[in-house]
């Protein structure tokens, strides 16, 4: 679909400034719709053919006939618009995808100025002096910590179409992954609370905050008190089918714009916005610990990993564990950029052997010779947090995660998608919102010991 030139041509300098307030001036498919709507449906409108979306009242019927639609349509506009985490709202969110969608087919790099090196950290072996000392040390601090489930997703990809925190961790008992998680931190609690509530933020998307809500319902919170979970929902965000960042619609629904989730990285916004982190760190918490929907052994190293925090001083310690060089993992880096900046944060499979290669490692991505992997080792989405600096970075910064989009083109000019695509972000990028004097490590551990995801 290619809307190049369309706006401009048909509609010329009248779509810019104050004249937008005048309802003569809009598309025909609105502008016969304007007596039924309300002071803010009529400033969307404004909104949207500012941005030059004027094809979203394409095919619009006439006034009195599926009127509620249209008041639905503005409804799903207002939420992406306020939902965006991002400044600007829905205006904030296309310029801003305009940018990184000329970057994308230009073919920019989203890692240049960085050179990937090795990464420090701290390699556990259980069952060893040094892994008992961590974990002697982390079993202090653990009664302080907070905890983090991102559980956007459903299980469809698995053959399952509920939430994948309702499915089975294990087959003897059939306990659900939601159960296991809440009955860990109430036996941490019980243990080590020092009479700390545990807290528990869930984040949710559309797709399963109700079906989470009516679980913990079920289940009387698995033990946990109502006041100890808070249930941080994740908007969706507009999908885009063309360069020029124009908003698709449902098919054969005029009324509907086509939205998907943002990717897991809003979860640092939402700990802002909701006043989630700065309220555990009033309480006591000085610790947060982020973990995935489905792997129950993600509480096994946690002790160890928030010892090797706690000694080291860590802002961020990343779990990880042993990966072939160029396995489809994500991989611990630290790259150094050539204005001096240094970073220890995850690089995609698929950018760390070009940017390897890019920078003298002529073979790419490779296994050591000595333990048999990658020395870049692969990330599993299990962080520590020092709750303090996490706090005071979220006031600073808001939470907001840097975006990155990867639209699939349908020809080698790079005009046109294959399917419309949407922005994202990822909850791993969050050393990259840090300054100079921040500490990030990572501890890394067996994956038969931390990582059994479905």
């Amino acid at each position: 679909m290619d809307f190049t030139g369309l706006f401009k041509d048909s509609f010329g300098s009248n779509w810019f400034g104050d004249q937008l307030d005048d309802p003569d001036l809009w598309p025909d498919g609105i502008k016969q719709n304007a007596s039924i709507l309300s002071t803010n449906e009529k400033s969307l409108v404004k909104l949207l053919l500012q941005n030059q979306q004027h094809h979203l009242f394409d095919n619009w019927d006439p006034l009195g006939v599926n009127d509620i639609k249209k008041h639905e349509f503005f409804d799903q506009v207002d939420r992406l618009h306020k939902g965006y985490p991002v400044k600007g709202g829905l205006s904030g969110y296309i310029s801003n995808a305009r940018e990184l969608l000329r970057s994308a087919r230009q073919g920019d790099n989203p890692l240049d100025g960085w050179t990937p090196n090795v990464p420090e950290g701290v390699s556990l072996e259980p069952f060893t002096e040094s892994y008992f000392e961590y974990e002697i040390a982390g079993l202090r601090e653990i009664g302080s910590t907070g905890f983090i489930l991102v559980a956007g997703g459903l299980g469809e990809r698995l053959g399952y179409s509920g939430i994948k925190v309702e499915l089975p961790s294990e087959t003897t008992t059939n306990t659900c992954y939601l159960e296991l998680y809440c009955k860990s931190i109430l036996a941490i609690q019980s243990r080590f609370g020092s009479n700390i509530k545990i807290p528990l933020a869930i984040m949710l998307s559309d797709d399963t905050y109700s079906k989470t809500l009516d679980l913990l319902n079920r289940s009387d919170n698995f033990g946990l008190d109502a006041d100890q979970i808070t249930l941080l929902k994740q908007e969706k965000v507009a999908s885009l089918v063309d360069n020029e960042a124009h908003i698709a619609r449902v098919s054969n629904n005029p009324y509907e714009i086509e939205s998907k989730p943002h990717g897991h990285g809003d979860v640092h916004a939402l700990m802002f916005s909701t006043g989630t982190a700065a309220k555990w760190l009033q309480s006591g918490i000085r610790w947060c610990f982020f973990f995935q929907d489905t792997n129950g052994l993600a509480f096994h190293t946690l002790p160890a990993q928030l010892g090797v925090s706690i000694k080291l001083d860590l802002d961020v310690n990343s779990m990880a564990v042993p990966r072939l060089a160029k396995q489809a993992v994500g991989a611990i880096t630290r790259l150094v950029h050539r204005d001096g900046r240094v970073i220890t944060v995850n690089v995609e499979y698929n950018q760390l052997e070009p940017l390897l290669i890019a920078n003298g490692f002529t073979k790419g991505d490779v296994n050591d010779s000595a333990t048999g992997f990658s020395p870049f080792p692969g990330n599993i989405n299990q962080l520590v947090f020092k709750l303090s600096s996490y706090v005071s970075n979220l006031n600073e910064k808001s939470g907001v995660m840097g975006e990155f989009v990867n639209p699939k083109y349908a020809d080698s000019e790079r005009k046109t998608f294959k399917k419309p695509t949407r922005l994202e972000c990822m909850m791993q990028d969050y050393p990259k919102s840090l300054d100079r004097n921040s500490k990030v490590g990572f501890t890394s551990a067996p994956a038969w010991l931390c990582f059994s995801p479905c």
